[in-house]
């Protein structure tokens, strides 16, 4: 009995880390994404947040993502296109307001809660809940037909563990690296205080980069949801466009395609985005809620605690 609860476990194990190959570009995503909503906290809190951020994924993941995406897949796949275009749709907006904040335009929520490590988390989880949805469909798109409903939630169970593991341990990893290097900079050893100096000095730009990439990866992969899934619900000459390019581009290899593919997506999320945007600002408008602008604009992240 041992051997086969040992081999079912490693079918589950095998199956899970087939399926969720697929969807490293979104882990990739998400662990970029993230750190901005732990930026402008006291670095003893910093910690707890990404912890916290974490568990909302866990609850993301076992208590609203797989029981309805096996729900819907079992009885109503018609619905999961459309709720990945709402989902997509409200990153390319996140997104859009993050650039305009670049360039000093503020719709008037986001310092609100800048301090609000409440605020903080929820809206962190609030966005893991569409990345996390996006690994999770992928996943089950790519298991093998004819398993068993407690083999697939057995496969999603560790792809959620798995995938939620990686991000987080990565996110830790990155907004306690600073702190890593203070310590490194007050080491006896002149090699390894020297090595120390320089990560504490270097951490400012590589949160700047990260915030860009994160915004990035919001519109690209809010563009892509949105693309990929017009055709599933009758809007196919967007995604007829979509697929004709990626052909064109096919003769020059890969990545290139890949390349097209992602600044298609991430252009189109910007539209999108720009376009909710102006939809809800005109709406405050009328409710008399006017937007508001700084001097100079903002540099694409605030300076790491």
């Amino acid at each position: 009995m041992s051997v086969g609860l040992l081999a079912v476990v490693d079918d589950i194990l095998s199956a899970a880390l087939k399926a969720s190959s697929k969807a490293a570009g979104v882990v990739i995503d998400d662990a970029a994404v993230t750190p901005q909503y732990v930026q402008g906290i006291t670095p003893a809190r910093e910690l707890p947040v990404v912890l916290k951020i974490a568990l909302g994924s866990l609850v993301n993941k076992f208590v609203i993502i797989i029981p309805i995406a096996l729900l819907l897949t079992a009885f109503a796949p018609w619905v999961l296109p459309y709720l990945l275009i709402i989902g997509g749709t409200y990153l390319c907006f996140e997104g859009s307001e993050k650039v305009l904040e670049w360039f000093g335009f503020h719709h008037g929520h986001a310092d609100e809660g800048a301090r609000d490590e409440k605020k903080l988390v929820f809206g962190a989880v609030r966005t893991d809940l569409i990345l996390s949805t996006e690994i999770m469909l992928i996943s089950l798109a790519n298991l093998e037909s004819g398993l068993s409903i407690w083999m697939t939630l057995g496969i999603l169970a560790v792809i959620a563990l798995l995938m939620t593991g990686i991000v987080y341990g990565a996110v830790a990893l990155l907004v306690k690296i600073d702190d890593i290097g203070l310590k490194m900079a007050k080491n006896s050893d002149r090699r390894v205080r020297h090595t120390g100096t320089r990560i504490v000095r270097s951490m400012p730009a590589v949160f700047r980069v990260i915030s860009v990439v994160g915004t990035v990866a919001m519109l690209w992969v809010g563009g892509h949801l949105v693309l990929a899934n017009l055709g599933a619900v009758g809007l196919t000459a967007i995604t007829d466009f979509v697929h004709g390019v990626e052909h064109l581009l096919e003769p020059l290899g890969g990545f290139v395609v890949w390349f097209g593919d992602t600044l298609m997506s991430a252009i189109a999320g910007l539209i999108l985005g720009l376009v909710i945007v102006g939809i809800v600002l005109l709406i405050g408008r009328m409710l008399g809620k006017e937007p508001t602008f700084t001097e100079g604009g903002e540099s694409p992240a605030d300076v790491h605690a």
